[in-house]
């Protein structure tokens, strides 16, 4: 673990042995994954310290150095600040995970929009005295309950931005499908493009974007003839879980857009249910899990 303390704008690190000799460049760049514009920004305006001086950024450091860098800067939130009552999951200096509920888009489509995820995010950073512009890292549809990752200041954008192209933010999530999925598990490999007969339909297509679906089967509920799966994403397109499984011929219960025919619920019973990854800056394993809804919890809990 990386103990660290947040100064202010600032945060402090007292290096370790691991880190003696680095350069405080190299130190920048390797253990916090800085980006070189934000480096380039930081040296720019003197933004780091060993031992409450501003020195070369060749200097060796050494075991014991006090370094101090601009981490958490003040800025707008970039969407207006809404009284919400958010349900977070995890919060720390640098990243928020949050309970996204139903029928809530994750951001402003358009300039002055309210009612959004980020909204509410922002008026919570505003309550507890954090100026910053208000960063999500990925996107749920507006029906799509479960956890939505932000980022709280550059560097945490931009390193957790790398690790989600890069696979290593690994989300779980929980559909209700109607019938009895045959397979106890598989992954579905078929790109997925526009539907031309309908703005805002996606569709397998030959000629769409590789998408790629890993599935595991976890229970089937006769009385309702609907089964409860886990889905694992290797790409991230538009309603890539709805359009996949409705290809299989098991449609989300609830998404009539995909097939859904059963009156069970009136939206699909989607949920991003787990949000794992290892921590960009204090390097602990993360493993959270986001509390269903109560409408899914109730089907999931019926006899």
């Amino acid at each position: 673990m990386k103990i660290h303390k947040k100064v202010n704008s600032w945060c402090r690190v007292e290096i370790s042995k691991e880190h003696t000799n680095q350069t405080i460049e190299s130190y920048l760049k390797n253990e916090w994954q800085f980006p070189k514009k934000l480096l380039h920004e930081l040296r720019m305006e003197k933004g780091c310290k060993v031992n409450g001086e501003v020195k070369p950024w060749n200097t060796n450091l050494t075991c014991g150095d006090q370094i101090e860098f601009i981490l958490f800067r003040e800025e707008d939130y970039g969407v207006i600040p809404q009284k919400q009552s958010i349900e977070i999951c995890y919060e720390d200096d640098h990243l928020l995970i949050v309970n996204k509920p139903y029928g809530v888009e994750t951001h402003p489509n358009e300039k002055g929009q309210l009612n959004t995820l980020a909204n509410g995010v922002a008026y919570h950073f505003e309550s507890i005295g954090l100026k910053t512009k208000v960063r999500h890292i990925h996107r749920l549809d507006k029906d799509t309950t479960g956890g939505v990752v932000f980022a709280k200041h550059a560097l945490s954008s931009a390193v957790l931005d790398s690790m989600l192209s890069q696979r290593k933010i690994k989300r779980t999530y929980t559909a209700i499908v109607e019938g009895d999925v045959k397979s106890t598990e598989g992954t579905i490999n078929k790109a997925i493009g526009r539907d031309r007969h309908h703005p805002t339909k996606r569709r397998v297509s030959p000629n769409g974007d590789k998408a790629i679906t890993h599935y595991k089967k976890i229970k089937y509920m006769p009385k309702l003839n609907i089964t409860i799966i886990e889905c694992r994403l290797d790409t991230g397109r538009t309603h890539q879980i709805r359009v996949h499984l409705s290809y299989l011929g098991y449609p989300i219960l609830g998404d009539k857009i995909y097939g859904s025919k059963y009156k069970l619920l009136n939206r699909q019973a989607l949920h991003a249910s787990n949000v794992q990854l290892i921590h960009p800056f204090i390097k602990d394993n993360l493993t959270v899990n986001i509390p269903f809804p109560s409408d899914l919890k109730q089907i999931l809990n019926a006899k």
